[in-house]
C-alpha cells in the first residue's frame, strides 16, 4: 500500500513535469508564431508610412515617437545597436523627412532627432488604423481576457 502511494505521488511528479514541458513547449510555438507575425505586420505597416521605410527603422521612429527627442547616442543605448547602424538609420529616416535633427538644448555642440511633422502625421495615421483593426479583433474577447492578456504581456517583456 505504502509503495501504490509513493508510486502514485511520483507519477504524479512526473505527470506534472510532462505537463508542464508541453505547456512551455505549446508557449514557444506560439511565440514563434507571434513574432512572425509581427515581423510580417511591421513590414507592411512600415510600407504604409512610407514605402521606402524598412521595420527596423519603423521601430526606430516608434521609439522617437514614445519617448521624444533622442540624441544618436541615446539611441544606440535603448536599441542595443553600434552607433554607426543607429546613425545610418537615422540618416535614411532624415532622408524620408520623416525625423529631422534640432539643437540639444542641454549641449549646443550636439544634435537630437524628433519626429517631423510627416512623420508624425503618417504614424499617428497608421497607429489609429491598427488600433481600430485590433479593436475589431479584440470585439469577441471579455474585458478581463485583454486584463489577462496585458497582465501576463506585461510580465513577459519583464523578463525579456
Amino acid at each position: 500500500m505504502i509503495e501504490d502511494d509513493a508510486r502514485g505521488s511520483t507519477g504524479g511528479v512526473r505527470e506534472e513535469g510532462v505537463d508542464r514541458r508541453s505547456a512551455a513547449e505549446s508557449v514557444e510555438r506560439e511565440l514563434v508564431l507571434m513574432f512572425r507575425r509581427a515581423r510580417n505586420l511591421s513590414t507592411a505597416v512600415a510600407a504604409h508610412v512610407h514605402p521606402d521605410l524598412d521595420p527596423a527603422s519603423y521601430s526606430l521612429l516608434l521609439m522617437v515617437d514614445d519617448a521624444g527627442p533622442l540624441r544618436g547616442m541615446d539611441v544606440a543605448d535603448r536599441t542595443g545597436l553600434d552607433k554607426s547602424t543607429v546613425s545610418r538609420q537615422i540618416a535614411t529616416l532624415v532622408d524620408l523627412d520623416l525625423l529631422e535633427r534640432v539643437p540639444d538644448p542641454d549641449d549646443g555642440r550636439a544634435r537630437r532627432i524628433q519626429l517631423s511633422d510627416l512623420g508624425r502625421e503618417r504614424l499617428a495615421q497608421v497607429r489609429a488604423e491598427r488600433r481600430k483593426h485590433l479593436h475589431g479583433q479584440f470585439a469577441s474577447w471579455s474585458t478581463q481576457d485583454l486584463k489577462d492578456l496585458a497582465r501576463l504581456l506585461g510580465k513577459l517583456n519583464a523578463m525579456m
